[in-house]
């Protein structure tokens, strides 16, 4: 478990970096007449905006592009977008393997400073992601859009190579065919149209420092930031679903007698198969990236929520109330999901499939309350440890001697178990096995 803490702290600090450094290189650039050459991109890209909007009239009046409608219109767009923003919010605090870093906490206290310092560190990222687009839109439209097609930019035709761009309907490669797909698409018009040029969402990361100008450092060291993520987030979803698997569902459920290193082998079998099976449905590019990353959030957030919430903050919840709240609002989501993009169902209310998480959470919340009610409310023990985590200040003063005893023993196992579920080292595997035998 530290182990992986500490490489993903590492592959924070190289994703941080190869995010700001092109950002703040494109920052510097900009002048709204009143931060010129300020580096804190954040601050800059309020002008970038307005220069946007400029020149988006610049394109109408010359007949590149037709009149831009408002994101927010009509109304229920609106709606959708903060319905979107809700389920990222509720879903960063729902990821199962974020969730599991906390683990390595020593206390409760702890657990909570740890996690104003991770969101900390988010917002350093999220707050530049804004300023890194609007950058990218502003040089696309000013040095690509209204240019002639002899004058194109290298880079188009090099993510053309891979179908990352297209010019005109085709994913050209040279001059000669970025003109040969526009004379045959637009009669000879030979100025590239904001409708000609396409860009995968997917490649926009990667490719703005190319596309801004900058040296080719800089797009290696995006390439490397990417990886980084990539590895930080996979690294962290492969070791909570096996281990998921190996502990709660085979050692608790099939062979509550399994030896350490029978669990250990299963855990790493099971991630084995986990990782081919991801990197088989990848493969087949089911959607964009964007959109796959907000059903993520969307069903954890649907899943996960409402048993955090309840099983935290409302001493009646009980484990089959949170069982039934996880079964009912992630299947309801889930199904909203694969309905809108499979099933060709009309979207509810106006809301994206990527928001889905709406319709799961309130659902989620009753099933948890109502199955809660109708069942044995939670031990005295149980009671115990939640109130312990709700209230770092509760101290042995505040519980019997038969309630600190078993809370302890209680902590101790969850220690060991956890400990030795999330091992991958020989040492880890051979303290455990001579703990057992003494």
């Amino acid at each position: 478990m530290r182990a992986v803490t500490y490489t993903q702290v590492a592959q924070y600090v190289i994703l941080i970096i190869a995010y700001t450094v092109p950002a703040i290189c494109m920052s510097t650039t900009q002048d709204d007449g009143f931060n010129k050459n300020n580096p804190v991109e954040f601050l800059v890209y309020g002008g970038t905006l307005q220069a946007i909007a400029l020149r988006e009239k610049e394109m109408v009046l010359l007949g590149l592009a037709s009149k831009v409608t408002p994101y927010l219109e009509p109304k229920w767009r609106r709606v959708d977008f903060f319905a979107l923003t809700f389920c990222l919010m509720v879903g960063t605090a729902s990821l199962p393997h974020v969730l599991m870093r906390y683990f390595t906490t020593p206390s409760v206290r702890s657990a909570r400073r740890s996690v104003t310092w991770s969101l900390g560190f988010i917002l350093v990222l999220y707050m530049t992601a804004p300023a890194y687009a609007a950058f990218a839109k502003l040089e696309v439209y000013t040095n690509v859009i209204g240019q002639p097609l002899s004058v194109l930019p290298q880079w188009v035709f090099t993510y053309g190579k891979i179908g990352l761009t297209s010019v005109c309907g085709k994913a050209v490669t040279s001059v000669n065919e970025a003109v040969e797909a526009c004379a045959q698409a637009t009669g000879g018009d030979y100025l590239l149209r904001l409708k000609d040029l396409k860009i995968s969402k997917d490649a926009m990361v990667i490719a703005t420092p190319e596309i801004a100008g900058l040296p080719y450092t800089i797009a290696g060291l995006v390439s490397a930031g990417g990886l980084a993520a990539s590895l930080s987030t996979a690294d962290g979803l492969l070791l909570a679903i096996s281990n998921a698997l190996s502990h709660d569902i085979y050692f608790r459920l099939i062979d509550d007698k399994a030896s350490i290193q029978k669990r250990l082998l299963i855990s790493r079998v099971l991630l084995v198969v986990i990782a081919l099976m991801a990197a088989g449905t990848a493969a087949s590019k089911p959607a964009d990236i964007l959109s796959m990353v907000a059903w993520a959030f969307s069903l954890a957030a649907s899943g996960n929520f409402p048993a955090l919430v309840l099983g935290i903050w409302w001493r009646r919840a009980n484990a089959q109330g949170a069982i039934a709240g996880i079964i009912c609002g992630w299947g309801l989501t889930l199904t909203y999901l694969l309905g809108t993009v499979y099933g060709g169902w009309e979207l509810w209310g106006g809301i994206s499939n990527v928001a889905a998480a709406v319709f799961g959470l309130p659902v989620g919340f009753a099933a948890n309350i109502i199955v809660s009610l109708l069942t044995s409310p939670p031990p005295d023990n149980v009671l115990a440890m939640v109130d312990s985590l709700r209230d770092f200040k509760v101290t042995g003063e505040d519980l019997t001697a038969e309630e600190l005893e078993d809370i302890k023993e209680k902590e101790e196992a969850l220690a060991r178990t956890q400990v030795l579920q999330v091992s991958n080292t020989a040492e880890a595997t051979a303290e455990a096995t001579a703990e057992l035998t003494i």
